[in-house]
């Protein structure tokens, strides 16, 4: 009988391999490997999660899945496709906030709002600054900004209050989403139709990483609240 342990090896490998030549196809803009390879990479991380979580979360599972439509809406580079992914990660940010709350147990909102507002602040910045925003994507992209900020503050209030392993690895996790946004937003907004060959394979790598290390996160978490 195959051990767990092997399929889950097996399975990480598999989901890096899966990364590594989605992100080559990234940089040579190829449209049919992009479209096969991007869907499974959440997928091989619910197949990881429901193997290695005791817990099985429904939640976690709808948040990957929600990622999986997303990157599928990324794909075409026009303003109808950005428009209804916002919409859809918008749903994704709020369920995975949602879920942090549950799994930080927090109870003092005081450090993540100083933590939060930092965030605010820089992502508003760039908000002020962009000049190319679509009109129906105007309070989505608000939102999104107030969103990720939140994230951020919970996850660095989180690390400051208790340094320990799950808030280290969430924290880690993060700073790949801040910088995942920050790409994106760069490449939709400020430097539209420009070093897209650069842009789209750095914004993938800052996805893959950060997912992954969300799932690592959660089995933590959900193993430290289990005890």
């Amino acid at each position: 009988m195959v051990k767990k342990a092997n399929i889950l090896q097996s399975l990480t490998v598999l989901f890096f391999v899966i990364a590594f030549f989605e992100i080559v196809s990234e940089y040579l803009a190829n449209t049919l490997f992009i479209c096969t390879l991007k869907p499974l990479i959440p997928l091989v991380l619910v197949v990881l999660y429901w193997i290695s979580s005791e817990r099985k979360s429904t939640l976690v599972t709808a948040i990957f899945l929600l990622s999986m439509i997303t990157n599928m809406l990324f794909i075409p580079n026009t303003t109808e496709c950005l428009y209804y992914a916002l919409i859809i990660f918008t749903v994704h940010r709020i369920l995975v906030i949602y879920l942090i709350f549950i799994l930080q147990k927090i109870k003092d909102i005081v450090p993540v709002t100083i933590a939060t507002i930092p965030f605010l602040l820089i992502f508003f910045y760039m908000f002020m600054e962009t000049n190319e925003i679509p009109e129906n994507s105007f309070y989505l992209l608000i939102l999104q900004n107030i969103l990720i900020s939140l994230f951020a503050g919970v996850a660095l209030a989180g690390y400051v209050m208790n340094d320990n392993k799950q808030n280290s690895v969430l924290l880690i996790s993060v700073l790949l989403f801040v910088m995942l946004q920050f790409t994106v937003f760069i490449e939709k907004y400020f430097l539209v139709n420009e070093l897209q060959q650069f842009f789209r394979p750095l914004a993938m790598t800052f996805n893959v990483l950060a997912f992954f290390t969300f799932y690592k996160y959660v089995l933590i978490a959900e193993k430290s609240n289990h005890n």
